[in-house]
């Protein structure tokens, strides 16, 4: 099952709600990645179900891997024995990782969503840990010491290309658009910033808390960067499609 060609996800949560909203939450990002809920007890009582957990992988798993994100330590235990029940094949392209539920979420449907390999998807989840290094907004300060999005970091980017466009959309860069972003960015190898953050990082672009009416620098010190960088200003210019 699953989607060809795709990570697929598992959302184990102590609570049924929590799985399903985590899924709708990520489904508007992802909408054809596969997410699946595996939350509650079989009978709909808060707790952890072996069967909801070895359901969903199946469910989940088209053989480019399934990644797992579980809320508390009991549902780690309740993913870990139901991998312990799978073939060896099944068993070594399932993986559980250790990140928050929500923020490791929703980043690792985006990069799944992108066709991204089980270990990107895996670093997208990990992303959501909150290491600046994780959110892509620590590199231009371990380069140069400069502050994302000040004149030291623009300078990084002077024998590359960068532009600057104004939000136009109403709410700004918030989740939808953000992954937009994200997505159009990862179609190109070369490595884009976003005020200094990495395109490529969902809670990257997130953190930064651009509003509508906000001026966005879009850059890359890559001589090879410039159509990624316009492309990418092009999207933000547009308004994403919200208008």
């Amino acid at each position: 099952m699953g989607t060809p060609g795709k990570v697929g996800l598992v959302f184990v949560s102590h609570s049924a709600d929590i799985a399903r909203g985590l899924v709708a939450l990520a489904g508007q990002m992802a909408p054809t990645a596969a997410l699946v809920a595996a939350g509650g007890t079989d009978d709909g009582r808060i707790g952890t179900s072996f069967d909801l957990v070895s359901a969903g992988i199946a469910e989940a798993d088209s053989g480019d891997g399934v990644v797992v994100l579980c809320d508390l330590g009991s549902a780690i235990l309740t993913a870990e024995t139901a991998l312990d029940f799978l073939d060896d094949d099944t068993r070594a392209r399932v993986h559980i990782v250790d990140a928050p539920l929500v923020e490791g979420g929703v980043a690792a449907a985006v990069a799944a969503e992108s066709g991204d390999p089980v270990e990107a998807v895996i670093r997208a989840a990990e992303s959501a840990r909150g290491a600046p290094d994780a959110l892509g907004v620590g590199t231009a300060m371990a380069a140069g010491g400069a502050e994302p999005g000040s004149d030291g970091d623009r300078a990084g980017a002077a024998s590359g290309h960068s532009r600057t466009v104004t939000l136009v959309n109403a709410d700004g860069l918030h989740a939808r658009p953000a992954a937009e972003l994200v997505k159009l960015a990862a179609t190109f190898p070369q490595r884009v910033t976003v005020n200094g953050a990495d395109a490529k990082s969902l809670l990257g672009i997130m953190s930064l808390g651009l509003t509508k009416g906000a001026d966005v620098e879009i850059a890359s010190s890559d001589p090879d960067g410039a159509r990624a960088v316009d492309a990418i200003a092009e999207l933000a210019a547009s308004g994403f499609g919200e208008g």
